[in-house]
């Protein structure tokens, strides 16, 4: 009871404070020198290349002395420069990275394709004979002679040989390979080593 008595004696006060001045107040820097504006603008000089070490000191006159006297060496010698340094300096030896099985994207294709071409190089020691073609009047004959140098049974042999063109036998020397077509063509039949 007396707590209400006491709360009707307080005068009640307007919470809501009255707005005297403007609404938004910009402060500025006290350092801030505005802009000319018939100033022209600084042009800024880009570097002949990106460096993510930022600018280095320039060489010596010991390291300049250095490189004047590699340069004059001859050729022979400088050649051996980088494995002395490599077995002084104690580094690893560098490998080959190897590149097979990995997709490359169209930079490996070139890359490929130069592989290709050295494998190619090297003399092939296993062949393939593919059965081209053959006369149909000569199916029979063909056939017998598929039989005797896959030893496959007679449905085998000539399904085989009605697939033409179809690979024979893999992995073949010269020799036995150039034995066989020899063999298929008396025999009716059009054979290639591949």
């Amino acid at each position: 009871m007396k707590f209400v008595v006491l709360a009707k004696h307080i005068p009640a006060r307007s919470t809501v404070y009255r707005v005297t001045g403007p609404l938004q107040v910009r402060f500025f820097q006290h350092d801030f020198v505005p802009r000319d504006s018939k100033a022209k603008p600084k042009k800024y000089k880009y570097p002949a290349f990106y460096d993510p070490y930022g600018p280095r000191p320039p060489p010596t006159d010991k390291i300049i002395q250095l490189a004047e006297r590699i340069a004059s060496l001859p050729l022979e010698e400088r050649r051996q420069i980088g494995p002395f340094l490599q077995y002084k300096l104690k580094h690893p030896k560098l490998e080959p990275i190897s590149t097979e099985g990995m997709d490359l994207g169209p930079q490996g294709d070139t890359a490929g394709a130069g592989a290709a071409k050295v494998e190619e190089k090297k003399e092939k020691t296993a062949f393939d004979v593919k059965l081209e073609k053959f006369d149909a009047s000569a199916k029979i004959k063909v056939i017998k002679e598929v039989r005797a140098f896959t030893n496959l049974g007679l449905k085998e042999a000539k399904d085989l040989v009605e697939k033409a063109p179809v690979v024979l036998k893999a992995g073949v020397t010269k020799e036995e390979g150039n034995g066989i077509i020899e063999k298929l063509k008396a025999a009716g039949g059009v054979a290639v080593m591949e």
